[in-house]
């Protein structure tokens, strides 16, 4: 099975590709156009939500393609029961989690998006790059990155991953009133931290 790296290249989505039940359909015959497309749609969504976890722009993008190399052998036994971003998020979790287990020395989450903006003299934008576009969207991951991870997590999944409420609940295995409750707290810690950055701007 053929997993493309995780780079910005450019290609054509063609017509028989553009039904998502056909593309997964294709991707399970080992169809390599249908598995880079695959990858291509969820690949920034799946490195960020690695990344939220790791906090290591090296590890998230080898925590990535674990995750895709471990969606596309599970694709047969997909069921629509939750959304295809909602079951490949929850895959990416678990996969980051993982590797943030096996870690032996597990550094605080303090670490931020500040490295991946040292790096200078690029020509072309990186993944992380397009990730983080604006200096307002830093200062909100910095600010994101402070608060522990259950209140990230449930802010990313919410907010970055646009996931409904009952589908964070569910990959999260929490019931929809604390997610609601985690919300409410990551987004008070989240607005003191920011005003106490721009002021009364936020």
């Amino acid at each position: 099975m053929k997993v493309f790296p995780l780079a910005g290249v450019n290609y054509t989505e063609g017509m028989e590709y553009s039904d998502p039940a056909r593309l997964i359909e294709r991707c399970i015959e080992g169809d390599d156009q249908a598995i880079e497309i695959f990858v291509r749609r969820h690949e920034t969504d799946i490195f960020r939500l690695a990344f939220s976890v790791l906090q290591d722009s090296s590890e998230a993008h080898e925590a990535a393609q674990d995750t895709f190399i471990t969606a596309l052998k599970a694709l047969p036994n997909y069921q629509e029961r939750s959304s295809l971003k909602a079951w490949l998020c929850t895959i990416a979790l678990n996969v980051s989690r993982n590797r943030l287990r096996k870690r032996k020395v597990v550094e605080k989450l303090h670490h931020t998006l500040t490295v991946v903006f040292q790096i200078e003299t690029r020509k072309q934008p990186t993944l992380e790059e397009s990730v983080i576009e604006t200096e307002k969207e830093k200062a909100v991951w910095n600010a994101l990155n402070e608060l522990d991870e259950k209140h990230r997590m449930i802010m990313v999944l919410r907010y970055f991953q646009e996931l409904a409420i009952r589908e964070i609940a569910e990959i999260l295995s929490l019931s929809e009133g604390t997610v609601h409750s985690r919300l409410h707290t990551a987004r008070e810690r989240l607005r003191i931290a920011l005003k106490e950055i721009h002021g009364d701007k936020v």
